[in-house]
């Protein structure tokens, strides 16, 4: 790579961060969801503005020599596998004996009924508009369900924390049901790319691609951690925190090279290494998180985020009525669904309806589902859109309810009590 070229490349990946930044903070400020102006910076310098109205000056930020397009994927699969593993040492892993009937009642109803639904879209939108030529269909399915089922930890922590709900048992409950929700799901995408990879659906390559996911979950979360406690007892390793934010990023690197030689998509993999980072009791290990957290969703992760809404083609890729159906109908499944079951759990109307509001929010998942089954060549690039826009909409739809609720000073407490 010449001079020029890293130049040029340095500029791209400048421009990406500032207009993430950018925008991220002016959503922010207008108590919208931070990761929806940071995919708003990004697709105002795609084809969608940038590349629309001033096409010499896009190409020459972002295509300058042929590498280029390589080098940004780079950043975008970094910006994804370190997203991936900050949401796997953040899982929430307390809850009161009291909590967990609400938890089960929502996991189940949240899973089964909207996946089931989704599996069955295609009824309403033509497939081969949704998924990709050549595609495995049994993977196309599972993509189509689990985007109708995903919920978003990131953003609705990230509401939580903004609206100073975080300590009640409402958002406590919400992001353990989020967590072992994603969980059954990433492991789900993880047989979709699978399958995807071996482009054959028969049941001997799906049992072994299930086979292989659970080997590689047991063996991680049961041997990592004593693994990494002995390692610290036994071999050589500095313990300052510096040295330790290392250590964390190999684990985290290892495991995401670990999974892709078994086939098991990275983000599936960076997921898991952040889950077994996050059961290390050392005290220290807060500082190292920290750092890594604050490197990740400052750089990396809203690079990431910009990247995705620069491969945003509206004036060519955005379908309105598979848009506006597919929104329709994934909310109403996972809103009713939770809604419904907590209902007839005993919950009051309102407050069965805002678990349903909060477990329907997609956000980040949303997108990086979106973004992997594109890369893995499942979905078409307008299904990715779409898939794009269900997470921005819904996210600032749920930011918006529960902002209305706080200003009328609903209890959030009570309402998780009740």
């Amino acid at each position: 790579m010449s001079d020029v070229e890293l130049g040029r490349l340095l500029l791209g990946l400048v421009s990406l961060l500032m207009m993430a930044l950018a925008f991220g903070r002016l959503f922010e400020r207008l108590s919208m969801p931070h990761v929806v102006g940071e995919i708003v910076g990004g697709l105002l310098l795609g084809p969608s503005l940038l590349g629309l109205f001033l096409p010499d000056v896009h190409a020459w930020i972002f295509k300058a020599f042929p590498a280029q397009g390589a080098l940004l994927a780079a950043f975008y699969w970094i910006g994804l596998i370190l997203l991936m593993f900050v949401a796997g040492f953040r899982v929430q892993r307390e809850l009161t004996s009291g909590d967990w009937r609400s938890v089960s009642v929502m996991l189940i109803s949240s899973i089964v009924f909207p996946m089931l639904g989704g599996w069955y879209l295609t009824l309403l939108i033509d497939q081969s508009r949704m998924m990709a030529p050549g595609a495995n269909p049994l993977s196309f399915h599972l993509v189509l369900a689990i985007g109708t089922a995903v919920t978003s930890i990131p953003v609705i922590s990230r509401i939580f924390l903004e609206l100073n709900l975080m300590s009640t048992r409402f958002a406590k409950v919400v992001l353990m049901t989020a967590t072992l929700q994603d969980l059954v799901l990433w492991t789900a995408l993880a047989v979709a790319t699978g399958l995807n990879s071996g482009r054959s659906a028969d049941g001997a390559r799906l049992g072994i691609v299930i086979a292989t996911t659970v080997f590689f979950i047991g063996l991680s979360i049961v041997l990592g951690p004593p693994l990494l406690r002995w390692m610290g007892r036994h071999m050589p390793i500095k313990r300052d925190t510096s040295a330790l934010v290392g250590y964390a990023l190999l684990v985290c690197f290892a495991l995401t090279a670990v999974a892709s030689l078994l086939e098991i998509n990275v983000v599936f993999g960076a997921l898991v290494a952040g889950i077994v980072v996050g059961t290390l009791p050392a005290k220290q290990l807060d500082d190292v998180k920290q750092r890594i957290s604050d490197v990740a969703l400052w750089f990396f992760v809203p690079i990431y985020f910009a990247i995705v809404g620069l491969r945003i083609d509206l004036p060519n890729q955005f379908d309105l009525q598979m848009v506006v159906v597919f929104i329709l109908v994934s909310s109403a499944l996972k809103f009713l669904s939770v809604g419904i079951a907590l209902r007839f759990a005993g919950k009051p109307w309102l407050t069965a309806i805002n678990y349903g509001v909060a477990m329907n929010t997609r956000g980040g998942p949303g997108i990086v589902l979106a973004s992997v089954a594109l890369a893995f060549q499942i979905i078409t690039e307008s299904f990715f859109v779409t898939l794009v826009m269900a997470s921005i909409v819904t996210s600032l739809f749920t930011g918006v309810w529960l902002r209305i609720l706080v200003r009328r000073g609903y209890s959030f407490g009570s309402a998780a009590a009740g």
